[in-house]
This record gives C-alpha cells, sequence and structure tokens, in this order.
C-alpha cells in the first residue's frame, strides 16, 4: 500500500486582509505538517498553490521553508498549475520551486496527430499524469483531447484543475466530460472550491476558505490522505484553526442599525473568532453611509474577536417610486413634479420646474460644448441665486 496526500486551492497570497491571510497560510503548514506527521509517501498538489503566477516575496519566502521541512522529510512533492497560478508564458514560480528541488510539476505533453499526449512522471510503481488549468476553462476542449502515454502495470494518477461534468450541477459553464478522459485509478482534481467525489474522481476542496461565502458555508479547509489499495475512499482531513461566527442581519433603518448589530454581538461570544456580518434589507431610512462600522470594528475588538469580515451585498437603499395618475401624457413633468413635492416637501421645489426648463434648452448651431455649459450653469445660478 502506497499513502498520497491529496491538496488543492491553497491559494497562497489570496486575501488581501492580512488576518486571514496569516491564517491562509497556517491551513498550508498545518497541512504539511499532518502529512509529515503521517508520513504519507508523497504529496500531489492539483493547482492554485498560490493565488497567483507572480505571488509576493514574502509568500514565497514562508513558502518555500514549509516545502523545505518536506523535503527534509524525504517526502516528494508533484504538482501542476491551476488558473491562478498558471501563465501564459509558461513561466511561473512554481519552476523557481521545481528548481530549487522541493517539487516536480508533472505537466508533460507532445501533441501528436491532433491529440496531446501526456508522459507519465514515474514514482516507484506509481505513474502520475498532469494537466494544468487555464484562465476562463480554456483547458477543456483541450483536456478533451488527451491521452496516456501508457504505462502498463502501475498505479495511474491523473492530476488536472478543471470542472467535470458530474461536478458542474446549474453552473452555466463549459464541463469537462469524464467518461471521454483516459483511464486512471484516481483522478486528483482542483479547481472547484468543493467536496465532490465521483467514483475515484476526487475534488478535495480548498485548504482554506477564500472569500466571505466560502466561510459561511465551510468554516474551514481540507485536504485528503489515499492509499493505492482503497482509492475510493480517501480520508478527509479538516484543518480547523478558528471558529467562524455567522451573524444575518435584517434591517430597514440605517440610523439605527449600528446598535441593532452590536446588540446581536452582545449575544454570543466571539473572542478569537472569525465574525461573519451579513447585512441585508430595503433602508427606508438613511443610506449604507450611516452605519458606523468603525464602530462595529471596534466593539469587536474589545470582545478579542480574531476579524470581522462584513458583507453589505444585499443592503439596499430604497428606491423612489413616483406613480402619478396621468391623464395628460403631455404633462407627466407637472404630475411627476407634484407628486414628488407633496411626499418630500422642501423650499428645493419650487425652483424644480425653472431647473428642469433650463435642461431643455438645446444647444446652438456653432456654439462649443463648453461655451453651452457655462449658460446653462448661468442660468441656473440665476435661478437659485448663487
Amino acid at each position: 500500500m502506497t499513502k498520497f496526500a491529496h491538496i488543492s486551492d491553497v491559494h497562497l497570497g489570496g486575501w488581501k486582509q492580512q488576518p486571514l491571510q496569516e491564517l491562509n497560510f497556517q491551513a498550508f503548514r498545518k497541512a504539511l505538517d499532518t502529512c509529515i506527521s503521517r508520513k504519507v509517501n508523497f504529496v500531489l498538489i492539483s493547482g492554485d498553490l498560490f493565488d497567483s503566477a507572480y505571488p509576493p516575496i514574502d509568500i514565497l519566502k514562508e513558502t518555500f521553508a514549509e516545502f523545505k521541512k518536506l523535503k527534509d522529510s524525504k517526502i516528494p512533492c508533484f504538482l501542476i498549475a491551476g488558473s491562478h497560478d498558471y501563465s501564459v508564458s509558461g513561466k511561473t514560480f512554481l519552476d523557481v520551486l521545481e528548481k530549487a528541488g522541493f517539487c516536480k510539476n508533472v505537466t508533460d505533453f507532445e501533441e501528436r496527430d491532433g491529440y496531446f499526449i501526456l508522459n507519465p512522471t514515474l514514482h516507484e510503481r506509481i505513474a502520475i499524469y498532469g494537466y494544468p488549468g487555464k484562465k476562463s476553462g480554456l483547458e477543456i476542449p483541450e483536456l478533451r483531447r488527451v491521452k496516456f502515454n501508457d504505462a502498463p502495470g502501475m498505479f495511474k494518477i491523473f492530476m488536472l484543475h478543471t470542472t467535470i461534468d458530474k461536478a458542474r450541477g446549474n453552473l452555466p459553464i463549459d464541463a469537462l466530460e469524464t467518461d471521454n478522459l483516459p483511464k486512471a485509478d484516481y483522478y486528483a482534481c482542483g479547481h472547484l472550491h468543493v467536496e465532490f467525489q465521483y467514483e475515484n474522481f476526487i475534488y478535495a476542496g480548498p485548504t482554506f476558505p477564500n472569500n466571505f461565502q466560502e466561510l459561511e458555508d465551510m468554516e474551514n479547509g481540507r485536504f485528503y490522505i489515499a492509499d493505492t489499495d482503497n482509492p475510493k475512499n480517501p480520508e478527509k482531513i479538516e484543518l480547523k484553526l478558528k471558529e467562524v461566527v455567522s451573524l444575518n442581519i435584517k434591517t430597514k433603518n440605517a440610523l439605527t442599525a449600528t446598535s441593532q448589530i452590536i446588540s446581536e454581538l452582545e449575544k454570543v461570544n466571539i473572542e478569537d473568532k472569525i465574525v461573519l456580518l451579513r447585512i441585508s434589507g430595503i433602508l427606508e431610512r438613511g443610506d449604507n453611509s450611516d452605519i458606523k462600522f468603525s464602530q462595529i470594528e471596534e466593539y469587536t475588538k474589545t470582545k478579542k474577536a480574531y476579524f470581522l469580515l462584513k458583507n453589505t451585498h444585499d443592503l439596499k437603499t430604497k428606491e423612489l417610486e413616483i406613480q402619478p395618475d396621468v391623464k395628460d401624457p403631455d404633462n407627466i413633468e407637472e404630475e411627476a413634479i407634484k407628486v414628488y413635492s407633496n411626499e418630500n416637501p422642501s423650499d428645493f421645489n419650487a425652483f424644480i420646474p425653472q431647473l428642469i426648463h433650463i435642461l431643455n434648452i438645446e444647444k446652438q448651431e456653432g456654439e462649443t460644448s463648453e461655451s453651452f455649459t457655462n449658460r446653462l450653469m448661468d442660468e441656473s445660478k440665476k435661478i437659485l441665486k448663487y
């Protein structure tokens, strides 16, 4: 029996918030430490080790240190590029890791007779094939033309970073037909940030959630340890670092939302936890800027929360709806102004008809745009007595 780890979608350097970037790296470190303590025979990383083809130098330095520990433990690592750390030029910092002797990029193919013939990387009695992920799913048409340069009698692993048809669900995207792929004993899949298995096609999921929604859904990352005797039943290894507290708060009043949110935070223990604050609703009073997020953040710090992450995507400001009873279409402007003025009393309303009249002024023949703009401004100032 040969035991191996399947890691994917690490996205080192992906989080812009430093505390979450640090957690992301800690999850990767914990995954490799587990591989060493469990004495796996080798490690697979099926794409997106880095969040970009050219990660920051501080991320590289820390990554090299972790790979050195793996190398010192005599555990080889095999990887492919993903859609994030792939480069059209073919040159990425994965090459630097390989040149340093820390890993082996198993992407090795030649085009022949309209097909991509993949050559295996051999390790003991195992043949490892790989094909990189690319931006916008561009690898899928190529993967449809993949064949193996066969390695008879060996346990075959195919590393790929793409979306397979069985895992696509209802997503309106192109997907690779699994039935047309060359036969392998284990498909080490990456790209989709989900735990998914179809027969021996395995998505390990990310080692750490990569966005707000993933933190809500998964809370922590994971990877798999599999063995050649039973490849369809890999062991999931959870990478638990911090607990996540999710609060979903609906509000209609931005002026009271701050106290409402803090009141909800008071009900839960947030010490040393990632706090996810999702705020939604249609604001009938105030707007987003009236919510004092700095005050909310300061409160979470006093309660020693690890980090606060907020999401206001579903928080909207109520739009004014004017639905006058139009009897004469020619007077639609007058009726709309009347309804608006009744619902929004203001001294300014008296100027509205005159300002609308000015905006109907047309540009004169031969008049420059600058002169026309200045003329409109001058007329407006006269009305407003500015």
